[in-house]
C-alpha cells in the first residue's frame, strides 16, 4: 500500500484559453492532514477542482491510492470515498439542515435510515447541526453553514476529505471549534487536504504542507519545519507565520 493516499504527477489544467496549472506535483500522505498554501491566484482551488474531476487535467496524472482517477467524472470520484467541501460550501438554502444531510447520505431514503451512531458523532463535533436540524439551511450563520457543509461531507465514511478555506470569514471562536473538529476527524483515520489562508489554523492542524505559486507546487515538507523557517515563509508567501 502506498504511503500517499492521493498524488498528483505533472498535472496541467486549462480552463478555456487559460493555462492555470503548470505541472503540479503533490503528495497527500495517508492518515495525515496536508495544508495547501499560497497567495491568491496561485492555483489552489483549481488543483482541488481538478482532483474532483470538476475540471479535467490536460496533462499529467491524478492517483487515489493505486488507482488513476485522472479521467473519471466527479460522481465516480465521490464513490471512491472522496468528499469535497468547496469554498462556497454548496449548501441548499431552501432545504432544512436535515434535508441537506439526507441528500449526502446516499444509503438512506429518509432521515430514520441514516446511521444513528455516525450522526451522534457528527453532533458531538458540530452541536449546531443538531440544534438547527429542522431549520432552513439558508437561515444559518456563516459558521453554522460551514459546519453543515463539513458534516454533510462526512455523513458517510470517507477516506479523503478535501476542503477549500474552511475558516474563511468565521469568528475566532468558530475557527477554534473547526480546528478541534478537523483534529478529531484526523484522529479517526480520515486523510485531509485543506486549502487555508488562516495561518493559525494551518499551524495548529497541518502535518505536511505544500506551497503553490503560479500554478506549481514550489515547496513541500513538514508543517513544523515550515513554521520554524521565517525566511522561507517570506519568500514563498510574502509574510511570516
Amino acid at each position: 500500500m502506498s504511503a500517499n493516499l492521493l498524488s498528483l504527477e505533472g498535472v496541467h489544467t486549462h480552463i478555456g484559453a487559460y493555462h492555470i496549472l503548470h505541472g503540479v506535483d503533490l503528495a497527500v500522505p495517508r492518515g495525515q492532514l496536508t495544508m495547501l498554501l499560497g497567495r491568491n491566484g496561485a492555483g489552489k482551488t483549481t488543483t482541488l477542482r481538478t482532483i474532483m474531476g470538476l475540471w479535467h487535467a490536460s496533462q499529467g496524472r491524478v492517483r487515489f491510492g493505486e488507482r488513476d482517477i485522472t479521467a473519471l467524472h466527479t460522481p465516480q470520484i465521490a464513490e471512491l470515498g472522496i468528499a469535497y467541501v468547496p469554498e462556497n460550501m454548496g449548501i441548499f438554502s431552501d432545504l432544512t439542515v436535515r434535508e441537506n444531510m439526507l441528500l449526502a447520505a446516499r444509503g438512506a431514503s429518509n432521515a430514520a435510515q441514516m446511521d444513528e451512531a455516525r450522526l451522534k458523532w457528527i453532533f458531538e463535533l458540530f452541536p449546531a447541526v443538531q440544534k438547527f436540524w429542522d431549520h432552513p439551511a439558508g437561515k444559518l450563520s456563516g459558521g453554522q453553514k460551514q459546519m453543515l457543509a463539513v458534516s454533510r461531507a462526512i455523513v458517510e465514511p470517507r477516506e479523503l476529505l478535501i476542503v477549500d478555506e474552511p475558516s474563511k470569514g468565521l469568528a475566532p471562536a468558530i475557527i477554534n471549534n473547526m480546528i478541534e473538529a478537523f483534529d478529531a476527524l484526523k484522529k479517526s483515520g480520515v486523510t485531509i487536504l485543506l486549502v487555508e489562508q488562516n495561518i493559525h489554523f494551518a499551524q495548529r492542524l497541518g502535518d505536511t504542507v505544500a506551497v503553490m505559486d503560479n500554478g506549481r507546487v514550489v515547496h513541500s515538507g513538514s508543517m513544523a519545519a515550515f513554521s520554524a523557517d521565517e525566511e522561507l515563509q517570506r519568500s514563498l508567501l510574502g509574510l511570516a507565520l
